[in-house]
């Protein structure tokens, strides 16, 4: 029976390259993947997955008005696919996340989405949400705070480094843009002033 997983963790713990290497994977065994990347996501040429340390990937893109369902059944028709994987699956509203589970339901194909869960403010992203409720399996990728902990927030900084605290929950960006913090530090340096 197919499952409809979900990878989150906080920024920059290799949520991308977990991705490309479980297409690679299926790949070299002979077998069919489809991949998907949020339209939103502009650091990179469109339609490619890239992770940090330098993999990349074609995929199709979605948008807020993508039906996913309808490409990945077609697809699966002409040619049948072992995995559909989904990078930045925080972005996918709930309706889409029903429709990875209807392919996963109804289809018989794995899907395997990766994301980050909470926002700069510790908020909740839709896609998030809709995973963390309905996933078959949720693992955690970890990554690590400055301090060494478990990093599981996202704090939006500055070109100087200093911390936003207001804004749209949505604003592309890396390491320039965002520190992955475990909640103590996430919190204190929220609070300075």
């Amino acid at each position: 029976m197919a499952k409809l997983y979900f990878y989150y963790s906080s920024m920059n713990a290799g949520k991308s390259t977990t991705l490309l290497q479980s297409s690679f994977n299926y790949r070299e065994r002979g077998m069919e993947t489809m991949l998907w990347t949020a339209a939103i996501d502009d650091r990179y040429e469109r339609g490619l997955i890239v992770s940090r340390i330098g993999l990349e990937a074609k995929a199709h893109l979605f948008d807020a008005a993508t039906d996913l369902f309808a490409p990945i059944s077609a697809q699966h028709a002409r040619r049948p696919l072992s995995c559909v994987l989904v990078d930045e699956a925080q972005f996918l509203n709930a309706a889409q996340v029903w429709q990875l589970a209807a392919v996963a339901d109804r289809l018989a194909i794995p899907v395997l989405c990766y994301g980050i869960r909470t926002d700069f403010q510790g908020q909740l992203f839709e896609g998030s949400a809709a995973l963390l409720g309905l996933a078959d399996t949720l693992t955690e990728i970890k990554t690590i705070c400055e301090c060494g902990r478990k990093a599981t927030m996202n704090l939006r900084v500055d070109g100087e480094g200093r911390p936003i605290r207001e804004g749209e929950q949505t604003e592309i960006g890396g390491n320039d843009r965002y520190v992955a913090l475990c909640r103590r530090h996430f919190v204190e340096k929220r609070s300075a002033r």
